[in-house]
């Protein structure tokens, strides 16, 4: 990751077949992510529409030659940290990633903070810690 200048841990991409618990949840969490995505898409007055099931997003995809799985697993030492930038490979994309900790806060680990910070072009960075075992957030 650091020499993309992502931040500081080890980063490995799925390949398909995804595991089963993976693509369970791409799934579950699509639907309602998409109809947010094509509510903001309408405020923003961009014109794509992203349809309600993930099995015809990958479709489109697939029709764009955008064949690679983007789920991936990050792993952090102490001091590890990700940068917030956007893996885009092509012109279709979804607007937000889906972060699940894998780990227990207190139990699996202590120490740290789960931090998210939104970058706001030529003004302050507001930052936002969690213990919070799912967030969905704009990938910007």
């Amino acid at each position: 990751m650091e020499r993309f200048r992502f931040g500081k841990g080890e980063y490995k991409y799925f390949s398909y077949p995804l595991p089963q618990v993976v693509q369970d949840i791409r799934s579950l969490w699509y639907a309602p992510l998409s109809w947010l995505a094509n509510q903001w898409n309408e405020l923003l007055s961009i014109d794509f529409h992203y349809p309600s099931d993930h099995e015809s997003f990958l479709q489109n995809c697939q029709q764009k030659n955008q064949l690679r799985p983007t789920p991936l697993l990050l792993k952090y030492e102490p001091g590890g940290f990700n940068t917030l930038h956007q893996d885009l490979y092509g012109e279709i994309y979804f607007p937000f990633q889906l972060i699940l900790l894998l780990t227990k806060p207190g139990k699996d680990h202590t120490g740290g903070e789960f931090v998210l910070t939104e970058h706001r072009t030529r003004r302050y960075r507001r930052f936002r810690a969690t213990q919070a075992s799912c967030w969905a957030v704009p990938a910007t």
